[in-house]
């Protein structure tokens, strides 16, 4: 027996709250998560997606960590040399935004203070508040390898990243150039799809005379900007305006009249204006045929010298001058109520404006194909399969992509700018001069976050040393990430791997679900149906939390959470506690025999040590298949409903007999089966697991590093299918009788299941003893479950069953 505690000492419910932080440190001082560089065994590794430095943990990075950590508990258990590589992103706008806030706060804007001073302010708040996920993540009992975390701001990944841009561009595959982004306003930096959230806003679409020609428009204001009008080449109304021109109204200029398939002939008039620099819509049919662009707005969103008379105006407030202006000339048709989708900036929730800007771009479509290729031929598999036609589409129709931001915090980009013949220069390090002799200045952008993340697999290595690290775990073995940024990282990461790797990054991207609320609502702030997952464990404990998360994640692309789920979770947990208070206390006096053979154990012996075996086939089969989901499974109802619910009853009469063998026998099989429970059910409740381990007789230093069950065990070998069969017909006639008998004392009690039984003068836990005499005593724990089973669906109501 287990010498850190007595059974009878034990609590009677499980307690999570100190076991965690006893066990966490526990790990952590035996440096269990660290990976060993010179270990022969073989490697499987991983890369956490890197979250914000600003952020805090929330219900999706909890699904994600625990993914993570079944798989990186598996995969040690299995006998792998295991990184698991953590980190933290800089998150440029992010944490910008909210180092500007708090400046606010002491009437301090960052242009007041200068560049070089905020970045300071910057590194301080980082220091201070910045990470504070990192030690929630650890609330999770995640098992990454902390001394190897890496933030995507620190000198090696700056290194990195200064490398990768200058590279890139000496072949060619950088750019700057004068192109449509989205521009927020607020935040005054270019920014990419992902930080542009859409939202469905009534509005109004307004039909203005254009001459003869009447056009359909959301946005009157950006008329200032038109530089055509379009119709379909099909739509017989205007095949006689093509190639006219027409005046454009409030100004002194006119515009050609085209034809472009994009219009549709069925919206509004079946005629739209062309304002290429403010729609990007626009902006490809302007580049289809050769237009110019007008850009009428500057970068706070006020009417530029192009405006004419407009000049200086808000664009909302431009807009309603437009408005009125047109009214005037009895130009406006008519104004019709119209829904549309706006974009906002996902940081500060500003209006976007498509606007043409100087920035630098990455040329993509020879980056993109050798990535579409390595999917295509399955060198890197998509889980769920689905999820490889939606990375493929985006990928035969990708962009050339805006790397520059117009921010203080961040990779500041490698370039220098000739203040006399206008040259840039690219350089891994400050040059002194331009080659003409003139004097330079460092671009003032920094590079997109997504940038620097797309280089995680192979710069938190220590790339481009060629580091002992990145020789043993390079390419890493599988991605766990969201479907949200299969694009916007997933993507980058394959590209950037092929090109300066010259291997894909991993070969398995799982792309687990989204959670959701219990109504299949997304979470927000602003919904008030946001779950706090620090909240879950203190109430419920990290166990409870995490087994609920894997088995509700399966293959969907939405995970409903309720607390419901949770608390049912909970109670299994307890379930795995109470078991083993059972066994340890039935068996403190035994002395356990550990050499047995088939034929001496009982029937019940020989059916759980079977269905153990399935078990450990399906829950293996499961996880190396990442079907999460129906590994708990397989493990809950074995661990609930065979191995509790019924070895534990029909072991009872064994265990509490007088015959020391059979106790001894019954106990060895109790003891070892309890042994595979724990281990198999470690990677996903890693706390409870270890607490019961160690209150194991047979436990070692940690159950963390302890095989994982194989179905071809000696031990195992003791298991008969014909005795899982016999126990099944067992069941069967068991759960008969209890509903039979359940019905008809529900029907002669007359309580309906819920009321108060009228039987009296004889307590149920007599009836046992009563039968004693008449009954054999292998009978006795079935009939005494029997009974009891059927007073539980009579007496007590059915939700607090």
């Amino acid at each position: 027996m287990s010498e850190e505690k007595k059974p009878e000492e034990l609590a009677k419910g499980y307690e999570p709250g100190h076991v965690e932080k006893k066990w966490y440190q526990f790990w952590l001082e035996k440096n269990y998560f660290a990976v060993d560089e010179k270990s022969t065994k073989p490697t499987y590794s991983m890369v956490i997606p890197p979250p914000n430095v600003t952020g805090v943990l929330h219900m999706g990075h909890a699904l994600n960590n625990t993914l993570q950590d079944i798989l990186a508990r598996y995969k040690r258990m299995q006998g792998f040399n295991v990184l698991w590589l953590p980190g933290m992103d800089h998150a440029g706008i992010a944490t910008q935004l909210v180092v500007e806030r708090q400046l606010a706060k002491e009437g301090i804007k960052r242009e007041t203070i200068g560049r070089e001073k905020f970045v300071e302010k910057v590194w301080e708040w980082k220091e201070k508040s910045g990470g504070l996920i990192l030690d929630q993540q650890k609330r999770l009992g995640i098992s990454v390898d902390w001394d190897r975390s890496r933030f995507t701001l620190d000198e090696g990944l700056s290194q990195a990243v200064k490398k990768v841009f200058v590279d890139l561009y000496n072949e060619g595959l950088i750019y700057r150039g004068n192109r449509l982004v989205n521009w927020c306003p607020r935040c005054q930096t270019a920014v990419s799809d992902l930080e542009v959230k859409h939202t469905e806003t009534k509005g109004s679409l307004w039909h203005i005379k254009y001459g003869d020609l009447v056009v359909a428009t959301t946005r009157p204001e950006t008329m200032l900007g038109d530089t055509a009008v379009a119709v379909n080449p099909d739509d017989p109304r205007y095949k006689k305006y093509v190639g006219q021109k027409i005046k454009l109204p409030l100004t002194n200029r006119e515009i050609p009249v085209i034809a472009d398939s994009y219009v549709d002939m069925k919206f509004g008039s079946g005629v739209v204006k062309i304002t290429p620099a403010h729609d990007p819509n626009d902006y490809e049919m302007a580049k289809r045929h050769n237009l110019p662009m007008i850009s009428i707005f500057d970068s706070k969103g006020v009417v530029n010298d192009a405006g004419g008379v407009y000049k200086g105006l808000k664009n909302i407030d431009a807009r309603k001058k437009v408005i009125e202006d047109l009214t005037a000339l009895n130009l406006i048709v008519k104004e019709e109520p119209h829904n549309l989708s706006v974009g906002r900036c996902d940081r500060c929730d500003t209006n976007i404006e498509p606007m043409l800007s100087d920035q630098w771009f990455v040329k993509i479509k020879s980056l993109a194909a050798p990535a579409i290729k390595v999917v295509e031929e399955k060198k890197i598999q998509f889980i769920p399969e689905n999820w490889t036609k939606t990375y493929l589409d985006w990928m035969y129709n990708i962009n050339d992509w805006c790397i520059s931001r117009q921010l203080w915090w961040g990779h500041r980009i490698p370039a220098w700018h000739c203040t006399t013949c206008k040259k840039i220069v690219v350089a891994l390090e400050t040059p002194k001069a331009c080659p003409c002799g003139g004097a330079l200045e460092q671009d003032k952008d920094v590079l997109d976050t997504w940038f620097s993340s797309a280089l995680w697999p192979f710069s938190t290595m220590g790339w481009p040393e060629k580091t002992k690290l990145l020789e043993k775990f390079y390419p890493t073995s599988t991605l766990v990430t969201g479907f949200d940024i299969i694009f916007f990282w997933v993507a980058r990461m394959i590209m950037m791997g092929l090109h300066f790797m010259k291997d894909v990054p991993f070969d398995t991207v799982y792309i687990h679900a989204l959670v959701r609320d219990e109504r299949g609502q997304k979470m927000s702030k602003s919904k008030g149906n946001t779950v706090d997952p620090l909240e879950l464990v203190n109430d419920y404990g990290t166990d409870s939390l995490r087994f609920t998360l894997a088995s509700l994640v399966g293959a969907g692309r939405d995970i409903k959470f309720s607390e419901d789920r949770l608390d049912g979770y909970r109670n299994f947990i307890n379930k795995i506690w109470n078991a083993t208070r059972f066994a340890l206390n039935a068996l403190q006096n035994v002395k356990l025999q550990t050499k047995v053979n088939e034929s001496e154990l009982d029937l019940p012996d020989r059916y759980i040590v079977h269905q153990l075996k399935v078990t450990i086939d399906e829950v293996t089969k499961a996880l190396e298949e990442f079907r999460f989901t129906d590994a708990a499974t397989s493990l809950y109802k074995f661990t609930w409903n065979e191995f509790c619910d019924w070895y534990l009853e029909l072991s009872k009469p064994v265990l509490y007999g007088t015959d020391e063998k059979k106790k001894s026998q019954s106990g060895y099989v109790l003891i070892e089966t309890l042994n595979r429970v724990v281990r198999m059910l470690h990677p996903f409740i890693p706390f409870i697991t270890e607490e019961i381990y160690h209150l194991l007789p047979n436990h070692g230093e940690s159950v963390m590093i302890q095989p994982y069950p194989k179905s071809d065990e000696a031990f195992l070998k003791l298991g008969s299918e014909k005795a899982a069969k016999e126990i099944e017909l067992i069941k069967e006639v068991v759960t008969s009788i209890i509903n039979i008998g359940t019905a008809t004392l529900a029907a002669l009690i007359g309580a309906g299941g819920y009321g108060t039984p009228i039987v009296t003068g004889l307590a149920l836990n007599d009836i046992p003893t009563i039968l004693q005499g008449a009954i054999p005593a292998a009978l006795m724990s079935l009939i005494a479950y029997v009974l009891f089973e059927i007073a539980d669906r009579i007496f007590i109501p059915k939700g607090l069953r």
